[in-house]
């Protein structure tokens, strides 16, 4: 190997570490690789194509939830940065606090977020432009936080309050929901009672 291939090599790897093993087209032009040798190294076995224009390497060891970082790379727009957030069912399950498992990945775009292509069947998308103090990362990838994702539950209304109810009084006893944070997401909504009434029963 030269070492042009080789400092090529070197830098896919180190990015695709922080990706769970994953890369896009655009990252693997970027490490080096011209395009037109992408189809070779997918028959060669060096890397596994995933999605169209998302690949992984082969020999990387995958965690437990490889579809995570596949879809959230696939939500990256024309600059390369990823729009999606994971949210609603799916954020609730990785924050551990339900024992609901979605049938498929909750993710939120912003309502700007444009795809030719056709959705893929996998995801659930909804539309919202989520500041990023309601967000944090799990899994090396972009998920509501507790509170917000219990309050985009409640207005979506497709999980049973006991749910919801359980799932806040139980962040909160873990601590990954704070009081002071609930008071302060009352305060923000306090023209809608319905949410507040709901909030204040949960949290007492």
């Amino acid at each position: 190997m030269t070492q042009q291939r080789k400092e090529s090599a070197r830098r896919l790897y180190e990015l695709a570490e922080t990706q769970a093993g994953f890369f896009t087209t655009k990252q693997a032009k970027a490490a080096g690789y011209a395009e037109n040798t992408h189809p070779y190294h997918v028959q060669a076995g060096n890397w596994i194509r995933e999605h169209r224009g998302i690949y992984r390497l082969s020999k990387f060891p995958q965690n437990d939830r490889p579809d995570l970082m596949l879809w959230w790379l696939w939500s990256k727009n024309r600059e390369g940065v990823s729009q999606g957030v994971y949210s609603h069912e799916t954020a609730l399950s990785l924050h551990d606090l339900t024992d609901l498992m979605p049938s498929k990945l909750h993710m939120t775009v912003p309502k700007s977020f444009r795809r030719n292509s056709e959705i893929p069947r996998q995801l659930e998308l909804h539309c919202a432009d989520i500041p990023e103090k309601d967000t944090e990362v799990l899994h090396g990838v972009r998920v509501t936080r507790p509170l917000r994702t219990i309050v985009d539950l409640f207005y979506a209304g497709n999980v049973p309050i006991a749910t919801l109810r359980n799932a806040l009084r139980e962040g909160l006893y873990r601590g990954v929901i704070r009081r002071n944070e609930v008071s302060a997401t009352q305060h923000k909504l306090r023209d809608d009672k319905k949410t507040i009434q709901f909030l204040r029963n949960a949290a007492a």
